[in-house]
């Protein structure tokens, strides 16, 4: 038996989830119509036999009062009319019988609610092929049982038929319910299967453009159902974006090696001849082939730093960026003599700590002024600021160039982007791109936007956990 329950068990794990929803649906409103058919059933069972039993009594009470004078009588009419009552009257004493045979069956318990021992009972039986339901009581003041009989085969009929009609009634709802969990199954998990096809039509095509189409209607009143078909959707914005930032990352990164690759395989080529070269020509291909290889590692370099998305956990600790600005200031006055650099920090911004990985912050600070100096004219000043305002650290870095074209603005931080005035300086367009992904790795936020007066102003918000 539990064999076969389990197999039972395993067949209805290996349907479809739709199958599965429509079975339970449908059991469930079939449970209860059946439950709701057998319960009227049984009351109108009850009620039928009650109301007969009510009729007996009701005319055994006025039995009582008519046969007050009336010795042991035995019935005549042995039940053979519906609506006529079979009366009969029975001593305790058995010898105080009458001489005709009684209609009704006495029993030694008939006797007893004679003598006054028992209270009277209601019994079913059979008298003369007739179903009939019997009352049978004790007459006061006399050693005397009235015992009262009707035909009990209207309510039996009435029983019969109202089982038919409830039978009728229990298979049409087990039909309703069937219908109604198939359709429970396929409007509850229309959503579901939209989200199946379209996840097995992106792997099938490997294109993430696809979505799940979405019902009409306000957000309030979205299913749990919807809410997951919508996240699913955005859950595929995000991996179309990844896939297209990582495809347009190789091509950038392709197009911007090929350059650099082409001309060290040119000076190489050239210095495999180099005696044919003069003492001058060999000396410039060799440092050209140096400068080239330089930029060739800095980009590889940020090519590996931006494929990473977070810190190394055991790399955290607890920095202070005021001395992490004070070091890249200086080291940026080493790089760019001809640039001025100024630094500002607040007294309470100097004690502050936060968590990061020092030289990953250190870098994003380096790139920062490395950018600003850049685009300053010779001689030209590179303000920094750090402040502590509204509980977060605040360092601004200003140049005063030509600052951003509203159009280059939005694009400013993407991978490989370079200005229209930016192409002919040195720089592969990747250090802003680094900068902001190591800044949201932290948790801080970077921003660009034009200074007053002219110039690019940057500005990176580093929260600060409350003590």
């Amino acid at each position: 038996m539990s064999g076969r329950r389990g197999l039972g068990g395993r067949w209805v794990r290996r349907r479809p989830l739709r199958t599965r929803l429509a079975l339970a649906a449908s059991a469930a409103v079939a449970l209860v119509a059946v439950g709701v058919c057998a319960a009227a059933f049984v009351i109108i069972r009850i009620q039928m036999t009650r109301q007969l039993d009510l009729n007996l009594a009701q005319t055994a009470t006025q039995l009582t009062q008519q046969t007050r004078g009336w010795g042991p009588t035995a019935s005549d009419t042995s039940c053979r009319y519906q609506a006529v009552p079979c009366v009969q009257i029975v001593p305790s004493d058995p010898a105080e019988d009458p001489r005709n045979r009684y209609a009704l069956p006495v029993t030694a318990a008939t006797r007893q609610v004679a003598a006054g021992h028992r209270s009277g009972y209601y019994t079913n039986l059979t008298v003369a092929e007739q179903p009939v339901r019997m009352f049978t009581k004790h007459l006061p003041n006399r050693r005397q049982a009235l015992q009262v009989a009707l035909r009990s085969d209207t309510v039996e009929r009435g029983v019969r038929h109202a089982a038919w009609a409830l039978s009728a009634v229990g298979g049409a709802g087990v039909l309703l319910a069937a219908a109604l969990g198939y359709w429970v199954s396929r409007t509850g998990l229309a959503p579901v299967a939209r989200l199946t096809a379209t996840a097995e039509r992106i792997a099938a095509t490997r294109d993430a453009r696809h979505r799940i189409e979405l019902p009409a209607g306000p957000p309030a009143r979205e299913d749990e159902v919807t809410r997951l078909a919508t996240s699913f959707n955005i859950m595929l914005g995000e991996l179309e974006q990844s896939v297209t930032s990582q495809r347009r990352l190789v091509a950038d990164a392709s197009h911007e090696l090929r350059t650099p690759l082409t001309a060290l395989r040119t000076n190489a080529e050239l210095l495999a001849r180099a005696d044919r070269l003069t003492d001058a020509q060999r000396d410039r291909a060799a440092a050209a082939l140096g400068r080239q290889l330089r930029e060739v590692t800095t980009l590889v370099n940020d090519l590996i730093e931006l494929a990473r998305d977070e810190e190394p956990q055991p790399l955290v600790e607890q920095v202070r960026p005021a001395a992490l600005l004070e070091h890249a200031v200086g080291a940026a006055r080493g790089h760019w003599p001809e640039i001025t650099f100024t630094a500002r920090i607040d007294p309470v911004a100097a004690t502050i700590t936060v968590p990061g990985v020092p030289p990953r912050l250190a870098r994003l600070l380096s790139n920062l002024l490395d950018n600003a100096a850049k685009f300053s004219p010779p001689g030209g000043p590179v303000d920094t600021e750090l402040t502590l305002t509204s509980g977060q650290l605040e360092l601004t870095v200003r140049d005063h160039g030509p600052g951003i074209a509203a159009a280059d603005l939005p694009h400013v931080f993407d991978r490989f982007y370079r200005a229209q005035a930016a192409r002919a300086l040195p720089g592969s367009g990747l250090g802003l791109a680094m900068a902001r992904q190591i800044a949201r790795a932290h948790g801080a936020e970077l921003t660009a936007e034009q200074a007053p007066g002219g110039g690019a102003l940057f500005r990176l918000r580093v929260p600060v956990a409350k003590p």
